[in-house]
């Protein structure tokens, strides 16, 4: 099916920024706004690549750069993680009839806008049978914007395990990202699971 191996190329051009960007401090507010525009700049590149973008053919002439709201650098914060060792396989429900068989892989521990925030982190069991992405790990969410400043459907932010030292590691807000079903198409996104809600409005790309 055509929409799955683009969903798989909408997962490594992510990946491969964010491998070589993680950390598990906090970047200075310079040197992370610089990271965050080549992060958009990135995007923007794959957006006007006609083979990768989800855009539909009539869209592509005038596309001119997605929407993003101002860097905000509260939404990068440093988070602690808790795996899960006990998590069973499930199939995550998705935009289409596909149910890809994911794991909780964690939980990511963190304080935004003043309040204690969890996010659960996923691990597709697909990717783990491919060498490329098997150390792919995978956040979907939503919030209090979807839908009224942001895509209705969630959102996703990508990590790598190596990302993850003694613990800790970096989540930023400002990377998130909409799936390839925002901007219309054939295809199969996931949707994010009720427990990955955060109470809050906040975001990055319309």
């Amino acid at each position: 099916m055509k929409y799955v191996p683009l969903f798989i190329l909408l997962l490594y051009s992510g990946l491969t920024y964010a491998q070589t960007t993680g950390g598990t401090q906090r970047p200075t507010m310079q040197k992370h706004a610089q990271q965050v525009v080549a992060f958009q700049q990135e995007l923007n590149a794959e957006y006007r690549d006609s083979t990768r973008t989800p855009l539909l053919v009539a869209e592509r002439s005038t596309f001119t750069g997605l929407p993003f709201y101002p860097i905000n650098y509260a939404a990068c914060v440093e988070a602690k993680f808790e795996p899960d060792s006990l998590g069973a396989p499930f199939q995550m429900q998705t935009s289409t009839v596909r149910q890809p068989l994911y794991r909780k892989y964690g939980v990511l521990l963190f304080t935004l806008e003043g309040k204690p925030q969890h996010l659960a982190v996923y691990q597709s069991l697909d990717l783990q049978q491919n060498p490329e992405y098997r150390d792919y790990l995978f956040v979907p969410f939503t919030d209090r914007t979807n839908g009224h400043g942001s895509y209705g459907g969630g959102r996703y932010i990508d990590l790598r395990r190596g990302q993850i030292h003694q613990g800790r590691v970096v989540l930023d807000f400002n990377r998130a990202y909409n799936p390839y079903c925002a901007y219309g198409g054939n295809y199969s996104c996931p949707v994010p699971p009720a427990e990955n809600h955060l109470p809050l409005l906040f975001g990055r790309e319309l």
